[in-house]
């Protein structure tokens, strides 16, 4: 492997780093309705855990609502039970054809956790970030230790994976300040 791909690999790492933060962001309640938000939830279908977007259609018919219409009849049930079980805090209201989930406003207080999740999500993402620089530098070392790469291509090399680290940290940062603007928002 050559300084070039390496870089290259180190940065789809990166950029695979901050998708996983907007799946994250996706998933964080604001006072907005969302498809995203019934995502994460897996429903026990006949023995097998199921995501609910695979056994039902997601919908958002207005901005306080997200209404759900499982294929199977006899899945309605069980989709309520997994919602009520999940950590969203929502209660479902089933009319026997379709679930329907009212997104209330969120309080000061809630907003105010909200936003430390989504500093959390953000941290996690840095983490990860730095583990690439970390993995890329150690890649660069050791081509070098190997006489692939000279001493100067290793110092030009760990400078670039630092301005990569640096770019993709900043655009996280970007994200989550975003995301709490979103959060704070009444």
């Amino acid at each position: 492997m050559d300084k070039e791909t390496l870089l290259l690999d180190a940065e789809e790492r990166m950029e695979k780093a901050l998708l996983a933060l907007d799946r994250d962001f996706g998933k964080l309640r604001t006072g907005r309705a969302s498809a995203q938000l019934v995502d994460g939830i897996k429903v026990d279908y006949y023995g097998t855990p199921t995501p609910v977007s695979q056994m039902a259609s997601v919908a958002v018919p207005d901005s306080r609502t997200v209404t759900i219409q499982p294929w199977d009849k006899g899945g309605i049930a069980l989709v309520e039970k997994a919602i009520l079980k999940s950590d969203l805090g929502l209660t479902p209201v089933n009319d026997g054809k379709i679930i329907r989930i009212v997104i209330p406003p969120l309080t000061e207080e809630r907003r105010k956790e909200l936003s430390k999740v989504a500093k959390k999500y953000t941290e996690d993402a840095k983490v990860a970030l730095r583990n690439v620089r970390r993995d890329a530098n150690d890649a660069l070392k050791k081509l070098e230790k190997e006489k692939a790469i000279t001493e100067d291509d290793l110092k030009k090399g760990t400078e670039e994976v630092q301005k990569l680290t640096d770019r993709f940290v900043g655009d996280a940062d970007k994200k989550c300040q975003a995301k709490e603007k979103e959060i704070m928002e009444i």
